[in-house]
């Protein structure tokens, strides 16, 4: 049987997860310990992960897919897995769906931890992280033997970084946005169990413990879409302010797949349109290097093995975009990845009183993508982007900015380019629809020799800026 664990931030999903783990023959599989391991025995996909991470990038869900189908891979048939921190999203849900499928190892059920906003905010600041191995406990709710020692490897516990009030705001507000669709999946497809998160952990246990044992009997009470809703409403569509309200500024995301170009058209037209380049690559990199609360946070996740939350990718977004100058517009570059993140933009963009102008595509062909990527050259020191054919170095090998090494990622070969091609139209295909929905969508064809589609965007951003004067 194989069963996956959701829940919010502080739920107590991994304190059950020891639990059960411990109490029946159970392969508890969590992300972060799967990064940790990936991480530690130098695998192809740990190093690959270790790249986007030193780079400041965020890691792709294909990324995230391939270390899950590794390891169940790895499983003997049979035996039962317990999911703990994936899926967290809708996209993984049908990620995990289909490696079920073809593994021939289905999803039983999605036990969903259900727990208050307020009760959340109680909980956060009492958990305790052990240093070493990542054990959680909690100061009331699960304390250690011997206080600020781990049980499991005597490692030195310590509190999150992102367990302190503003934070924990933050993140529950991010929580709604990522688990309403994924609870939606699981209701509609007749594998959601609402359990009651907010009782002593014992019997939070003997709550999940009786709902594994009806699915194993097959009378399991499973929640309809219409039981989901009726304890956990549909918030409304975000939408943003008026224009009458919002800042008269050229505003725009830039949306494509990786190797449509969009890191370089950015930065061609922030230069020749007078905007801000705004990429989530360069916000990270700035945060860490600076060493801001912020980056800090973000390395502490890194360094940990583990995947940055969107809560803190929006935060850094959100602190970069408050610091734009009054009557100058932005284009937005790597950020939204998903409808979930185009909402919180949304808010933070509210917040600002600015309204997005447009959100231009650059849509490219796959098998273009593939070919442009296989000659794609990165930068090992300052990241920057070079092509063998489109945009080559003054000198073969060195970077014309820094002078660092040029190399080809270990991504860009064609199987994991196409991998990450399919990874992207899952992912992104609503994301399109949101903003086409919202009248601002812009397609822009990607194949056009590089300065025709430069001219091609300036013109249309410069009808645009002419229009909001």
């Amino acid at each position: 049987m194989t069963i996956a664990l959701i829940g919010p931030s502080g739920a107590g999903k991994g304190t059950q997860a020891a639990r059960l783990v411990a109490t029946r023959d159970l392969l508890h599989i969590s992300t972060g310990d799967l990064f940790r391991d990936a991480l530690e025995k130098r695998t192809a996909l740990g190093f690959l992960t270790r790249q986007y991470m030193n780079a400041g990038e965020l890691v792709p869900n294909e990324v995230v897919g391939s270390l899950i189908e590794e390891w169940m891979v790895k499983v003997m048939p049979g035996k039962e897995i317990l999911f703990d921190g994936f899926p967290r999203t809708r996209h993984q849900a049908n990620l995990l769906d289909d490696l079920s499928r073809v593994q021939d190892r289905h999803l039983r059920a999605a036990i969903y931890l259900k727990v208050s906003d307020e009760e959340i905010t109680r909980r956060l600041p009492g958990r305790i992280i052990c240093r070493t191995c990542q054990t959680p406990y909690h100061v009331e709710h699960r304390p250690p033997a011997v206080e600020g020692r781990c049980d499991l490897c005597r490692g030195e516990l310590h509190t999150r970084d992102d367990d302190i009030p503003a934070i924990v705001r933050t993140r529950i507000r991010t929580s709604h946005r990522t688990l309403e669709p994924l609870l939606d999946h699981y209701a509609e497809s007749g594998k959601l169990l609402i359990v009651d998160g907010e009782g002593t952990v014992d019997e939070v246990y003997e709550s999940i413990s009786h709902a594994m044992d009806a699915v194993e009997r097959g009378i399991a009470a499973f929640a309809t879409p219409a039981e989901l809703h009726e304890i956990q409403p549909l918030k409304g569509t975000v939408t943003a302010i008026s224009t009458s309200e919002a800042r008269r500024t050229l505003d725009v995301v830039l949306l494509g797949g990786p190797g449509s170009g969009k890191g370089t058209q950015a930065k061609h037209l922030t230069r020749n349109l007078g905007l801000d380049h705004v990429a989530t690559g360069d916000i990270f990199r700035h945060h860490i290097h600076t060493e801001t609360d912020l980056g800090r946070l973000a390395k502490t996740y890194i360094d940990n093995g583990e995947l940055v939350p969107d809560d803190v990718t929006e935060a850094m977004v959100e602190d970069r975009l408050e610091q734009i100058a009054q009557g100058r517009g932005f284009i937005l570059d790597g950020f939204p990845r998903t409808t979930p993140q185009a909402e919180a933009l949304t808010e933070i963009m509210n917040k600002l009183q600015r309204r997005l102008a447009a959100v231009m595509h650059i849509k490219v062909d796959d098998d273009a993508i593939v070919e442009r990527l296989s000659n794609r050259l990165t930068c090992r020191s300052c990241q920057t982007p070079f092509h063998r054919r489109y945009n080559p170095p003054e000198k073969e090998g060195i970077c014309d900015k820094c002078g660092g090494e040029l190399y080809v990622r270990d991504d860009d070969n064609s199987d994991t380019v196409r991998t990450r091609l399919k990874t992207y139209h899952a992912q992104t295909e609503p994301l399109i629809a949101y903003y086409r929905d919202a009248g601002l969508l812009m397609d822009i064809d990607g194949e056009l020799p590089l300065n025709e589609v430069t001219r091609s965007m300036a013109h249309e951003l410069e009808n645009i800026r002419a229009a909001l004067s």
